[in-house]
């Protein structure tokens, strides 16, 4: 579970390295995997001397999806799941992914929660 005020690192290409939950978008405090939050970006990747251009900036406002949480999820086959760390993907309104790769496995309840596109970018569902 994600509160409020928490870090989470940010697994695509986007430039965005950490980012902070400001708000979870649906009731309740807390947000799961699949969940959607907004979070503004702590830190992210300078595109100075580099030919990369970085689509973030640090202390923007985005919309982002939980794909790991170190909160054990439970299953409906009765298993418990548990990452050694919290992780989001940015994403935009109509639920896209702002990057174009995923950099790391995500939990397999997003396809549940009918993020097909994310599924269909990472390279591994856990």
């Amino acid at each position: 579970m994600i509160a409020l005020k928490a870090l989470l690192k940010v697994i695509d290409n986007t430039g965005a390295i950490t980012a902070e939950c400001i708000q979870v978008l649906r009731a309740g405090k807390f947000a799961s995997v699949g969940d959607e939050i907004v979070v503004v970006v702590h830190k992210a990747k300078s595109n100075i001397g580099s030919s990369n251009v970085t689509k973030v900036k640090r202390g923007e406002l985005y919309r982002a999806i939980v794909v790991r949480t170190r909160y054990p999820v439970k299953r409906p086959d009765g298993s418990w799941l548990r990452f050694s760390d919290n992780a989001c993907v940015l994403v935009d309104k109509n639920r896209e992914p702002l990057g174009t790769r995923i950099l790391g496995v995500i939990a397999r309840e997003t396809r549940d929660k009918k993020l097909l596109k994310l599924v269909s970018i990472a390279p591994k569902l856990v």
